[in-house]
């Protein structure tokens, strides 16, 4: 079985699967951040996942944490990388978002708004569709899609 996959700015993904049944899923994405503290709060406090392991790497001076809504075992997570020695980043024009699934975009988009988070795109219908969304940003400009849930 040959499995070809490209690297972006992201590093967006490792693939995990078994040769005999070919089975894959995605484990996390990660992005740089500038700020871990600042990044983790936002992610844990403002969006509600959780912070689920962090690992300092002095030899490297670099740092790792991970967030999700599930655990790793069960469902993809983010993993934010804070290099030391790098305070700047340039997200990129390949870069689209994060989308995450909410109950209720106009509710989450108040609750974010009042963490003091940016609303980056006002709730409302998708332009040329019906599908309920918003944008915000995270505190190093990554742009976050809050989609309305299908029940």
């Amino acid at each position: 079985m040959r499995v070809e996959y490209f690297l972006s700015f992201f590093d967006i993904l490792i693939i995990q699967f078994t040769f005999k049944e070919a089975t894959m899923r995605i484990l996390h994405t990660m992005i740089r951040v500038t700020n871990l503290e600042k990044s983790i709060h936002f992610y844990t406090e403002v969006i509600g996942m959780k912070l689920l392991r962090q690992q300092d790497y002095p030899e490297g001076r670099f740092t790792l944490a991970f967030v999700g809504f599930q655990s790793e075992a069960e469902g993809a997570v983010l993993e934010l990388t804070y290099n030391w020695d790098t305070h700047d980043y340039l997200i990129g024009n390949g870069f689209g978002h994060i989308a995450i699934a909410v109950p209720d975009v106009y509710q989450a988009c108040e609750q974010i708004r009042a963490a003091g988070a940016v609303i980056s795109r006002e709730p409302g219908p998708m332009k040329h569709g019906t599908t309920i969304l918003a944008f915000v940003k995270d505190p190093d400009g990554y742009a976050i899609e809050l989609l309305q849930a299908k029940l």
